[in-house]
């Protein structure tokens, strides 16, 4: 294990000098993108964080107090496994690609650069809202966040460099160059263009936005081309501490706007400082709409050759599945025709974004139902939703027609009527954020969300997670 070396790492980098070079040459490169979009104002900031120091089980972080420019990033792939086997497709029990297979090479590019250019993406989103933060525990969970989604750029950039010559360098430089909602070079993907400006954008967006890397992790977890499947095994274990993030997020603040209900019956929680429901349902609404279009199509010629390729599985395609070709398997689906919706067949393999999709619809409603018993243990009657995966659209099938939060097909002039009703108006957005004011005491907390149960790492709430 090199965690001395300048870039720690557990994948033999030394011996491999012109790759160590390569990824040192790279380092400035990355360290001026984060002086210049990480977390503006606390990059000289002591923050309790931890970082990866090993692949094992127990004990794979360190957790004290260091300044994020410092943060040892690294690359860390879980360990190889003994004649590893390519797990579904029509290679299926082939040996795993220890290299890139010349015919997958571009598709196989695709893939890793699309997942790396979500990384980077992120940070800049939250880059501000370190100024807003509702609590010294969430300024550190937000650093927290910050520094892994950094993390996991390095993941990915070892990949490129190391497995895809000077194409993946030039990519590896155009990661660096990209900006989140900048008009000439923006993300890849359209949910990473999206302003994130105050603390329900980002809960939601760690919920719902973060909650398609899990799902997109674990089917690249199961890859035949086996440096991505133990890259991706790895970055699911820190991946899990965002989706916390999100979820615990989204219901603290979920149970605060029931406790202000339950205490002032008859007020307006925004007389309250609180975040009313029906504000908080309409951030629901965009940011899983946007977070569904980020599986792509629901018939996808793509998906289909990724999974004959062996390079892109289901979601646990091993523990889950049994079959792993199939080839005559099909799937049903509704799509738009003639002004109508009407049931479509297509082969299971050119379906596979939308068996994706469903796995993540059915997480998201989990951890719906646990908001709504938060509500109703606080003896408050409300139901918060989830629109169906037709509306708000803007790739696959659905792109570029109009549906209600139910699913129904309506006239484009319905739903610009409508808009506001379900997605957040500019009122919307300027209310939620004129109760973004600071609390940085330590044990502090702003009065529009709930505090959490627990601390990090066995540490209390009221511990001084960031020094200020």
């Amino acid at each position: 294990m090199e965690l001395y070396e300048r870039i720690p790492n557990n994948v033999n980098l030394s011996e491999d000098k012109r790759l160590q070079r390569a990824l040192e040459k790279w380092l400035p490169d990355y360290l001026d993108w984060w002086r210049e979009m990480g977390p503006e104002g606390f990059q000289e900031k002591d923050v309790w964080l931890r970082t990866a120091v090993s692949v094992e089980p127990e004990g794979w972080a360190h957790f004290d107090y260091v300044r994020m420019p410092d943060y040892r990033w690294g690359i860390f792939l879980k360990p190889a496994e003994r004649d590893a086997r390519v797990g579904f497709g029509d290679n299926c029990g082939a040996p795993a690609y220890q290299e890139v297979p010349g015919e997958f090479r571009n598709p196989l590019r695709r893939i890793v650069v699309t997942q790396a250019d979500t990384e980077p993406a992120s940070v800049e989103q939250q880059r501000l809202l370190g100024q807003t933060c509702p609590s010294l525990y969430d300024l550190r969970n937000l650093f927290q966040v910050n520094v892994e989604e950094g993390r996991h750029l390095w993941a990915m950039v070892y990949l490129l460099h190391g497995y895809f010559g000077r194409d993946g360098r030039d990519e590896a430089d155009a990661l660096l160059e990209r900006r989140s909602g900048n008009p000439d070079k923006p993300r890849i993907l359209e949910a990473f263009n999206q302003p994130c400006d105050d603390w329900l954008n980002f809960f939601c967006f760690t919920m719902f936005t973060d909650r398609d890397g899990k799902y997109q992790l674990s089917a690249l977890a199961e890859s035949g081309f086996e440096p991505l499947a133990r890259t991706c095994q790895f970055m699911l274990t820190e991946e899990a501490h965002h989706l916390f993030v999100g979820e615990t997020g989204v219901g603290r603040v979920v149970r605060r706007t029931a406790q202000l209900m339950k205490e002032n019956r008859n007020e307006d929680v925004r007389s309250l400082g609180g975040i009313p429901f029906d504000i908080i349902q309409r951030y629901f609404n965009y940011w899983y709409s946007y977070s569904l279009d980020l599986f792509g199509g629901e018939i996808s010629s793509n998906a289909a050759d990724f999974f004959a390729a062996g390079l892109k599985g289901r979601y646990q395609e091993r523990k889950k599945y049994t079959e792993h070709l199939i080839k005559e398997d099909a799937f049903t689906l509704p799509v738009v025709e003639d002004g109508r919706l009407i049931e479509r067949v297509v082969p299971m393999r050119n379906a596979l974004n939308e068996v994706l999709r469903g796995e993540y619809v059915r997480d998201c409603v989990r951890a719906l139902e646990r908001w709504n018993k938060y509500i109703a243990d606080e003896g408050v009657d409300h139901q918060l939703t989830l629109p169906s995966t037709r509306f708000h659209r803007h790739v696959g099938e659905y792109a570029g027609h109009f549906f209600d939060v139910d699913g129904s097909l309506i006239a484009e002039e319905e739903f610009e009527r409508r808009r506001d009703e379900w997605l957040p108006a500019a009122e919307d957005r300027a209310y939620v954020r004129s109760l973004m004011h600071p609390v940085t005491e330590p044990g502090k907390i702003a009065n529009w969300i709930a505090p959490p149960a627990t601390g990090i790492k066995g540490k209390p709430f009221e511990f001084e997670y960031v020094r200020l």
